[in-house]
């Protein structure tokens, strides 16, 4: 068997805000070269600071990392995992910098977002080389292939709804989604491996209701974005009740806790719509293991590429093609993914 050509695990994540001094930098960080207002800043601002100005994010991250970094060393490959944030600390050109003191020479990078679209696969993809340019010596990175379809996050997800639909076995589940503008999605998969994503899931679960739904919509109203959002959507459901799934984000962060738990749970209790909401996948034991999996792909010939349904199984290197910088200007909205 050919030597493991890789010597460290990096987790590549947003990043959020840990304290109220914190947030302002923040937003800044997101939105620099952005055309969002500033009165659209400010009034995210107030969602982190209804939580003191902590988001879970890098919290969640951390559990991962150390739940990954345990798994390799009592399974294989036993390599070190680091974390590099897009928006906040660790930040990507400091954490290469530790590893390549560390004598780090080639790293595989495993990016906390499931579907494809260009501020969820080939932005961070930009990120790393930037950061790069920026250290003497740094990691070759490559990125593990995107994982949509993979066993290890359908199947968590899937759990997760089942334990929703236990206290509200006859509810509709409405799958959310963080909304693109149209223009990027014109350029990527997203709303086909959403779709699928969500069909495996509902087959998974044994779901006769189920429907794909989009939340925290940002720029101007101008600018089209992936719809149906997610409040108007409540006000259309006829069950008598309702499972919100946020299949499209991997752990219970700002967009999650503030749009969903605050923002939808006040929408369902003013039309008087019983919700409960499902967890995301997190550190969940199968969704760790998902990524030794697509390790090993990488350095054992012969591993199998796991995928469930019949959709593209995503490649080791993105194609020349691959989420395409939108044609129009960004208005990314500040977010917490």
């Amino acid at each position: 068997m050919p030597a493991n050509p890789y010597d460290a695990i990096l987790i590549v994540s947003f990043g959020g805000p840990e304290k109220r001094e914190d947030v302002m930098p923040f937003l800044e960080n997101v939105l620099r070269g952005r055309r969002v207002p500033r009165e659209r800043m400010l009034e995210v601002a107030k969602h982190y600071y209804h939580f003191e100005g902590r988001s879970p994010i890098n919290e969640q991250v951390r559990e991962l990392a150390a739940a990954l970094e345990a798994l390799l060393r009592s399974t294989g490959p036993s390599l070190p995992v680091y974390i590099g944030n897009r928006n906040w600390h660790p930040m990507l050109p400091d954490t290469l910098r530790r590893m390549a003191g560390d004598g780090v020479k080639r790293a595989l990078a495993f990016i906390t977002s499931a579907f494809s679209s260009y501020s969820g696969c080939r932005q961070y993809l930009e990120n790393i080389e930037a950061a790069r340019a920026e250290v003497a010596n740094a990691p070759i990175v490559e990125r593990l292939r995107g994982f949509y379809n993979h066993p290890g996050f359908l199947e968590p997800m899937a759990a997760s709804v089942r334990v929703a639909l236990a206290d509200l076995p006859d509810a509709e589940v409405v799958f959310t989604a963080h909304s693109i503008p149209l223009t990027m999605a014109g350029t990527s998969r997203y709303e086909e491996e959403l779709r699928e994503a969500c069909r495996i899931v509902a087959e998974l679960c044994g779901l006769s209701r189920w429907r794909l739904v989009y939340q925290s919509r940002s720029g101007p109203p101008s600018q089209p974005w992936l719809e149906p959002d997610v409040k108007d959507c409540l006000r259309e459901i006829e069950a008598t009740g309702v499972v919100v799934a946020p299949i499209g984000f991997l752990s219970d962060h700002l967009e999650v806790l503030w749009d969903l738990d605050e923002e939808v749970r006040a929408v369902c209790e003013e039309i008087k719509l019983p919700m409960r909401r499902a967890a995301t996948v997190g550190a969940h034991p199968r969704f760790v293991e998902m990524i030794r999996e697509l390790i090993l792909e990488r350095v054992e010939p012969g591993q199998p590429r796991l995928a469930l349904g019949s959709g593209l199984i995503c490649p080791d290197v993105c194609p020349a093609e691959c989420c395409l910088t939108p044609p129009t200007s960004l208005s990314r909205p500040p977010s917490d993914r």
